[in-house]
């Protein structure tokens, strides 16, 4: 029986310089990356460019990393503290005076992977129905909480939230799908979309 090797495992060996645990957390994580970028902006080359900066840092500084138990969580926070600094450089925050942060920009278009199939169903109308109703932050969040299923702690450390707010911002998000979306099973197939997309 195949003994899955753990992220600790993983890592340890990426941090002694293993060319097979590089390619493992690149191979496994680069789409989640990529579609994860796409919901904080449309340029393609950016988001590319950033993922690259990513792993280069990486491998710069990886004797100098400590332990990482979870690898995923780990990319995802430095992908998004270098999209966002790159992002308030594209929009010159220290020239604009008071300009919103592009956390409060984020465009969480999940939508737009049934968008790109040529029929859509009764239930796709639905569930498409149910996402544009929710905020930016309660799309982002729950990419976090189902599609990466990361804990209240992990996605507080994310998004600057406090445990209690990122509870209610969770419970908020399913009340308002479930307003939108009157049938139950199509309410579920809209949270099954949440967790089976973009998961590796």
């Amino acid at each position: 029986m195949e003994t899955l090797i753990s992220d600790r495992q993983i890592w340890d060996d990426f941090k002694k310089g293993d060319s097979y645990a590089l390619s493992y957390i690149y191979y496994q994580n680069i789409q989640l990356l990529y579609r994860y970028g796409k919901k904080f902006s449309n340029d393609n080359d950016l988001v590319k460019d950033t993922i690259q900066d990513l792993f280069l840092d990486m491998i710069r500084i990886r004797s100098t990393l400590g332990v990482n138990d979870n690898i995923k969580y780990y990319l995802i926070v430095s992908f998004r503290h270098k999209l966002f600094r790159k992002l308030r450089k594209q929009i010159n925050l220290e020239k604009i005076t008071g300009l919103i942060d592009p956390e409060a920009q984020i465009t969480y278009s999940v939508e737009q992977e049934m968008m790109d199939r040529e029929e859509f169903t009764y239930r796709d109308k639905q569930v498409q129905k149910g996402l544009k109703e929710l905020s930016s932050k309660q799309r982002e969040i729950l990419f976090y909480r189902y599609t990466c299923d990361f804990d209240y702690d992990q996605i507080c450390g994310i998004m600057s939230l406090k445990y209690d707010s990122a509870r209610k911002l969770v419970c908020r998000a399913l009340k308002s799908l479930k307003e939108c979306l009157s049938e139950e099973d199509i309410f579920l197939s809209c949270i099954s979309f949440f967790i089976k997309r973009f998961r590796k």
